[in-house]
């Protein structure tokens, strides 16, 4: 009632996506940068979680890492971002008559992005994968270093919340 009503498709746009890649699939945060009936081009980054994949394979994780492999949302991809991740460059044009494309409002785009381009899945995966002492003392106070170095405050605010519930934060 008191809001601007649902978001429109139009340059500008921040949008999630999907590709498949091989058996699980990678997604797509970026922006419209032109349309062309049902065809839009794209600007932003595609990102293949790999961490995820790989402990998906050695058997550490469960179901629910399955179904954000083979089913990527913009609610439960942050579950991938805690573990290594490779990203490039996405600039290609979508169709909407065969590919995935979710309007995401702007703060979710620049928290998604944010993630991945400050490094912060392999400063919170080198915190995980190491054993207790002083190695791993120094790689949570790099983490506690980046994330008061952060200026954009939604990221800031998840980033505490995903470190809290790992319990990586003392």
């Amino acid at each position: 009632m008191f809001g601007k009503g649902p978001k429109k498709l139009e340059e500008g746009t921040n949008i999630f996506s999907v590709r498949q890649n091989g058996e699980f699939k990678d997604f797509v945060v970026g922006t419209v940068t032109g349309m062309d009936g049902r065809r839009i081009g794209i600007n932003g980054i595609i990102v293949n979680p790999v961490g995820l994949k790989n402990k998906l394979a050695q058997g550490k994780t469960g179901e629910r890492s399955r179904e954000i492999l083979t089913n990527p949302t913009p609610d439960n991809i942050v579950l991938a971002l805690i573990y290594r991740v490779e990203y490039e460059t996405f600039n290609e044009i979508l169709n909407l008559d065969e590919d995935k494309c979710d309007i995401i409002p702007p703060r979710i785009y620049l928290m998604l992005d944010g993630w991945v381009r400050e490094f912060l899945p392999e400063l919170i995966n080198k915190v995980l994968s190491l054993p207790p002492g002083p190695e791993r003392d120094e790689a949570k106070r790099v983490l506690k270093h980046r994330m008061d170095t952060l200026t954009d405050k939604h990221l800031k605010r998840t980033l505490y919340s995903v470190c809290r519930s790992l319990k990586i934060l003392n």
